[in-house]
């Protein structure tokens, strides 16, 4: 599968550290590859339908839309993302 970016997905990446930026990086390749690694701890949003939530770390998750041949990030920050979608 191959993943793209939204605007506003690249636009918060872009306020982030450094440090997670990387981790981020290291997350989106195992996503790419296997959308159930256990690292990622994907879930479906019960606010949203249709969306998913990916773990960055304990603090830092990214919400995204799988299509047929895609993971569509949309979102990416504190938990309080959700909040502000």
């Amino acid at each position: 599968m191959k993943i793209c970016y939204t605007e506003r997905f690249e636009k918060d990446f872009k306020t982030l550290s450094p440090n997670i930026r990387k981790v981020t990086t290291q997350k989106l390749r195992l996503l790419e590859n296997n959308v159930r690694h256990p690292s990622l701890r994907v879930k479906k949003v019960q606010k949203f339908e249709g969306i998913f939530e990916g773990s960055i770390n304990k603090n830092f998750r990214f919400l995204f839309l799988i299509t047929s041949d895609s993971y569509t990030l949309l979102r990416i920050g504190k938990h309080d993302i959700l909040e502000k979608h």
